[in-house]
């Protein structure tokens, strides 16, 4: 309880200071300071964690000197503030402005990575984690497009420095999105739609193959074949599953 209570209070005062918008004396002195003076201001923020206070001086930046020194900077630091704020929203508008604007930048695969990350954060759930609730049951659809931003970095900038990361981020992102088809396949199950807890549970062997969900989706195959009469068909994947989980239960049956 101390964990949930402790969390829950962080969550609050970041939320708390989110919230807190620049005041008209705030515009006042940032319309009076140089452009060197606010990056200065804005890399101090970050130094020191206070993203949200970091991101006022950059958006000020951004809008006021859009070709000054720090351009191309400010809108490096401005994503990665966007993410450190759970600001998905922005940080996504941001990152596809920069990869239209500036696709040769010698960073590029670093925005390609941040990508993969903010969209990946979107798809957690901080409560869940913190209670430890499995919801890989929500929309999938963040998660997705994490794979697919991973994935475009791994194939353009395969040397990239990003890349190896990114690599083990799609792993975990693979079991979770197959893990996601099993429970839906599992739906088809309880609503005796056969054929479609079938199709569900083989995109899981041709889209997510090696993952843990493997075994799970041979077995609801074996069942859905076997209620729909197609007996050549239960035969393949029981001999698919005697090759690879020689100790599963059904094989016993």
């Amino acid at each position: 309880m101390y964990k949930f209570s402790k969390g829950l209070t962080l969550v609050l005062f970041s939320l708390a200071l989110s919230a807190c918008s620049s005041s008209p004396e705030d515009n006042d002195i940032a319309a009076k300071t140089s452009p060197d003076e606010l990056y200065s201001q804005a890399r101090t923020s970050m130094e020191l964690g206070n993203y949200s206070k970091a991101v006022r001086s950059l958006e000020a930046l951004d809008s006021r000197f859009p070709f000054g020194p720090h351009k191309t900077q400010v809108q490096l630091d401005l994503i990665y503030a966007y993410y450190k704020m759970d600001d998905v929203a922005s940080g996504i508008a941001n990152i596809d402005r920069f990869i239209r604007l500036n696709p040769t930048h010698p960073n590029i695969d670093y925005v390609y990575y941040m990508r993969g990350l903010v969209n990946m954060q979107a798809d957690s759930y901080l409560f869940h984690d913190m209670l430890n609730i499995d919801r890989t049951d929500r929309d999938p659809k963040n998660a997705q497009d994490a794979f697919k931003d991973f994935d475009r970095l791994i194939k353009t900038y395969p040397n990239s420095k990003y890349a190896a990361d990114a690599q083990k981020r799609m792993l975990s992102l693979k079991n979770r999105l197959a893990k996601y088809s099993i429970q839906v396949a599992e739906y088809y199950i309880k609503m005796n739609a056969w054929s479609a807890a079938a199709v569900r549970a083989q995109s899981v062997l041709e889209t997510y193959p090696g993952t843990p969900s493997t075994e799970r989706a041979l077995e609801i195959m074996a069942e859905a074949y076997g209620e729909l009469g197609q007996n050549q068909l239960k035969q393949n994947v029981l001999m698919v599953m005697q090759a690879n989980f020689p100790n599963n239960e059904i094989l016993s049956n």
